[in-house]
C-alpha cells in the first residue's frame, strides 16, 4: 500500500517519458495565454500587482544593498516554484517540486553563492555573525558551533521543507481518492468528497505559501552576507 501511494511521485523509467516528466517544470510558461503578452488584461494587471508587491517586500528585506536585479532573481524563483506547485495539483502531471532533485538544485547553489560572496568580501562580518551580540564569553565556543551547523543545514532545510509539504498534501489527496471508489455508503462518500475538495483548496493555498516562504528565506540568507 505504501509503495502504491509513493509511486505517484516517481517519474517513469522510460528515457523518453522521463525527460517529458521533467519538462513539466516549464509547462507553466506554455499555459500563459498569448493575450497576456500582446495586450493589457485583467490577469496581467493582477499578476503585475503581485510582482510589484513582492519587489517592494524583497527590496526591503535586502536593505541598502538591494536593487532591481536582486529582486528579479527572487521573484523569478517564486514564480517558478509556484507554477510547479500549482501544476502538481492537476491529474497526470508530474510534481517536480516534490523531489529533492529539483528543490536541492535550487537551494544549494543559492546558499553556496551567498556563502562564497560573504566569506570572500565580508570575512570579518561573517566571523562576527557566528557569535550573536550579547553572548556570554563562556558560551561563545558553543554558539560558534551552533551557528555553523545552522548555516550548513540551510539548503537542506529549504529543500526538505518544500518537498515535505508537497508530498504530505498529495498523499492525503491520494488516500482519499483511493478510498472513494471502494465506498458504498453515500453519506461516507459525500463526506470524503467534501473533505477532498477542502484539501484541494488548502493545497492551492499551500502552493503559494511554500513558494513565498522559499523565496523570502532565500532573500533573508542573501541579506545576511551583505
Amino acid at each position: 500500500m505504501m509503495t502504491n501511494l509513493f509511486s505517484v511521485f516517481d517519474p517513469s523509467t522510460s528515457i523518453l517519458t522521463l525527460s517529458l516528466n521533467w519538462l513539466s517544470t516549464f509547462l507553466g510558461l506554455f499555459l500563459i495565454p498569448m493575450s497576456y503578452w500582446l495586450m493589457p488584461n485583467r490577469f496581467q494587471l493582477i499578476w503585475n500587482n503581485i510582482l510589484l508587491t513582492l519587489h517592494k517586500e524583497f527590496k526591503t528585506l535586502l536593505g541598502p544593498s538591494g536593487h532591481n536585479g536582486s529582486t528579479l532573481m527572487f521573484i523569478s524563483l517564486f514564480s517558478l516554484i509556484m507554477f510547479n506547485n500549482f501544476l502538481g495539483l492537476f491529474p497526470y502531471i508530474f510534481t517536480s517540486t516534490s523531489h529533492l532533485t529539483l528543490t536541492l538544485t535550487l537551494a544549494f547553489p543559492l546558499w553556496l553563492s551567498f556563502m562564497l560572496y560573504g566569506w570572500i568580501n565580508h570575512t570579518q562580518h561573517m566571523f562576527a555573525h557566528l557569535v550573536p551580540q550579547g553572548t556570554p564569553p563562556v558560551l561563545m565556543p558553543f554558539m560558534v558551533c551552533i551557528e555553523t551547523i545552522s548555516n550548513v543545514i540551510r539548503p537542506g532545510t529549504l529543500a526538505v521543507r518544500l518537498t515535505a509539504n508537497m508530498i504530505a498534501g498529495h498523499l492525503l489527496l491520494t488516500l482519499l481518492g483511493n478510498t472513494g471508489p471502494v465506498t458504498t455508503n453515500y453519506i461516507i462518500l459525500s463526506v470524503i468528497l467534501t473533505t477532498q475538495i477542502a484539501l484541494l483548496v488548502l493545497e492551492s493555498a499551500v502552493t503559494i505559501i511554500q513558494s513565498y516562504v522559499f523565496a523570502v528565506l532565500s532573500t533573508l540568507y542573501s541579506s545576511e552576507v551583505n
